[in-house]
């Protein structure tokens, strides 16, 4: 006698009405680690690539080694943008007086500095377009585009234009990196390649 096999249930959580909320990011149980939260939807992200753990870990390294005292550097932090956004950076610089405890999930967007994001084949177009404009919008001052040119990086740097309101590019990086926003860094970017086994 043959048995049917039983449905499995969804274990997904199903949204409510009117999309998840920030809150509702810390409260579900449960999900992956990295999940973000953008225009109420959940995303969760990919298995990461050799060169996107490369290139989180050298930003995280050398922000931190140049960064004053007033800022402080975190992988993979939320901010709190609004109601239904809370975009996770590769690398957050925020100003260390909202830096609070261990068991902290998110920043205020007014308190980010600078959004780092490493460009993954999946998530091109929300680094690209729909994360940049929710940092425009939040009024954070520097965001960094991270991607990989045919094993090579490229860094694409924007700085918030007060009169306009709007991000503008101030440079595309390769080999090296110099800026002095937001504080001072000389960067060799050849160091975000991996080293080949002989």
């Amino acid at each position: 006698m043959s048995v049917a096999p039983k449905a499995s249930k969804p274990t997904w959580p199903t949204p409510p009405e009117g999309g998840w909320t920030a809150d509702d990011l810390d409260r579900l149980p449960n999900l992956p680690p990295h999940t973000e939260l953008i225009d109420g939807s959940l995303v969760f992200a990919s298995p990461q690539t050799l060169f996107h753990s490369r290139a989180v870990s050298f930003f995280e390294w050398q922000l931190q080694s140049a960064a004053p005292e007033q800022v402080q550097v975190v992988r993979e932090l939320t901010i709190g943008i609004d109601r239904q956004n809370r975009p996770e950076p590769d690398v957050v610089v925020v100003r260390s007086d909202v830096v609070e405890n261990a068991k902290q999930t998110r920043f205020p967007a007014d308190a980010v500095v600078l959004a780092v994001e490493a460009v993954s084949d999946e998530s091109v177009s929300r680094d690209r377009e729909t994360k940049p404009l929710k940092y425009v919008r939040a009024k954070i001052p520097h965001y960094w585009r991270v991607e990989n040119g045919n094993d090579r990086v490229v860094v694409h740097v924007f700085e918030l234009e007060s009169t306009t309101g709007t991000h503008t590019g101030t440079g595309i990086f390769r080999e090296r990196m110099k800026t002095h926003v937001p504080f001072t860094m000389d960067l060799d970017l050849s160091g975000i390649k991996p080293r080949r086994c002989r």
